[in-house]
Order: structure tokens, then C-alpha cells, then sequence
């Protein structure tokens, strides 16, 4: 596995294998790697003749008060996981060679990025999109990995690549999660042992808001209020929200049908923890 962590050299790397006719297919990532990271290389591997994963601690994605300087990091760890899920190429440039000067450049997907994760988490999604934009313009993949916990990500994610006209394919796969339902998260490390268990309430609240759809209501009101009950019965959980979207545009719908998503974000001591489910109806 090749490790490069200067902007022109993996831009320089990208195009000689395009020019060779090489289809590559990109990971982007933060690191501390678990099995979802896994699953997104594992499926690029098999899609495509290049495999590129990126390590990488967007610092302009980061709030004020956010936990920039304490996220986990494993450097080795995610190295030896990289090259046993079969990447070719390990781009790990710092902040310094990513963001040279102060930003001035931002890339902005109005309307969604001011809402849920963008309404508690103002820029986050303003710092997202310009930095997987940097990395599609440096990585050159025809294809991009990303895991569905990240929901509202994905679809900027996606708004962002339709509305630039950029020619990458962005492909999106399901939450891998622990066995008890917890979504897989580089977070799940801050939490202790009492924290851990009641981490379990997110899935539990989406499954119960996913049992009350396929029993036939369609009040969101009814849904919202239900997840809001199974997240509320655990103490030391503060809920930030719990929602149902229209799963394109995540807006709040006044009847159900279609494909729906059900959205989550609490607060466990000091960690936050979102999750989703997205459901057909």
C-alpha cells in the first residue's frame, strides 16, 4: 500500500491512473477506523481497479466548542486496517497541506445544510462539502463511499456533486451496527461502560418510531413523539432531536409515503451520538 500525504504528488498519482484507464474508487474518512469504514473499502475494492482511501481531520467542519483537538486518532492502527481491507493508495495530508492559508474558498449547499445536524452544528456542513470537494478534485475517484449514519451528509454530499456537475458517482451503503443496534462511530470511544448501554436507546428509538409506521400511522406528530419517549426514559440522555424527513431533501413531510427517513441526535454526557433509519412507505 502506497502512502502519500502531498496534495500534488496524489493529484499527480491520480492522473497517471487515469491516463492508464484505471477506475478508482475513493474512501474518504477521519480515522480511527471500525467496520463500517471496512465495509466502504471492502465494496470499492470489488467495484473498482484502484482503491483510495483518505485519513483526514477536516478542521473547518469543527465548531468553536466542538471536539477537534480530542477526536480519536490511530494512525498505525488505521494504517494495518487500510492495507487489510485491500487499499492501494493511503492519502494523509495534514491540515497545513490541505488549507495552506486561512479558507476563503467554501463550498455552500443552501437550505439542507441549515437544518437538523445544520441547525445545532452551524458551518458543519459548509466545512463538509468543501472539503470532500477538495478531495474529489485531488483524489480524481469515479466512485465515492459513504455509510448512511451520516445521513444528512450524504445528501449534501450528493446535492453538492449534482449541483458542481462533478463527474463522480456517489454511492451510499447501510449503517453497519453492533450487535445490540449501536451505529458503528469513531465516538462510541469516548463513551464508559454506563454511557455505552444507554447509547442503545437511538436504535431503540427508531426501531419503535419503524414498528409504529408498519402498524399503520401516518402522523409524523405520532412518530416524533414516540422516539422522543424511548430516548426520554433513559437518564443523562439529552435529545437534540428526533425527526422524520423526506429522505431526498429531509423536510418535514405532513403525511407520510414514500421513502421516509428517521433521524436521531442525542447528547451522553459529553459525547453526541446521530443515527437513522430509512424506511419505505
Amino acid at each position: 500500500m502506497q502512502i502519500i500525504t502531498s496534495v500534488s504528488d496524489m493529484q499527480a498519482h491520480a492522473d497517471a491512473l487515469r491516463r492508464a484507464g484505471k477506475r478508482i474508487g475513493f474512501v474518504p474518512t477521519m480515522g480511527f477506523l471500525h467496520a463500517g469504514h471496512l465495509s466502504l473499502m471492502g465494496r470499492a475494492r470489488q467495484e473498482n481497479d484502484v482503491v483510495v482511501a483518505s485519513i483526514f481531520v477536516n478542521p473547518t467542519q469543527f465548531g468553536p466548542k466542538e471536539d477537534l483537538d480530542r477526536y480519536p486518532r490511530d494512525a498505525e492502527g488505521d494504517r494495518q486496517k487500510c492495507e487489510s481491507a485491500g487499499v492501494d493508495v493511503l492519502f494523509t495530508p495534514a491540515a497545513a497541506e490541505m488549507y495552506p492559508e486561512k479558507p476563503v474558498v467554501f463550498v455552500a449547499v443552501e437550505g439542507i445544510s441549515d437544518i437538523l445536524e445544520g441547525a445545532i452544528r452551524p458551518g458543519h456542513f459548509r466545512g463538509v462539502a468543501t472539503v470532500v470537494a477538495k478531495l474529489f478534485n485531488i483524489v480524481r475517484p469515479r466512485t465515492a463511499y459513504f455509510g448512511q449514519k451520516d445521513f444528512q451528509q450524504c445528501a449534501v454530499i450528493r446535492l453538492m456533486v449534482a449541483g458542481l456537475n462533478l463527474d463522480v458517482e456517489v454511492v451510499v451503503l447501510p449503517t453497519v451496527r453492533e450487535a445490540d443496534g449501536l451505529a458503528m462511530s469513531s465516538r462510541n470511544s469516548y463513551l464508559d461502560r454506563s454511557q455505552r448501554q444507554k447509547a442503545t436507546c437511538l436504535f431503540r428509538a427508531l426501531s419503535a418510531g419503524e414498528e409504529l409506521i408498519k402498524s399503520g400511522v401516518r402522523e409524523p406528530d405520532k412518530i416524533r413523539q414516540k422516539m422522543r419517549a424511548v430516548l426520554g426514559r433513559e437518564k443523562g440522555v439529552e435529545i437534540d432531536y428526533a425527526e422524520i424527513a423526506d429522505a431526498d431533501r429531509l423536510t418535514p413531510p405532513e403525511t407520510l409515503g414514500g421513502r421516509m427517513v428517521l433521524l436521531v441526535a442525542v447528547r451522553i454526557g459529553s459525547t453526541r451520538l446521530i443515527d437513522n433509519l430509512l424506511i419505505l412507505c
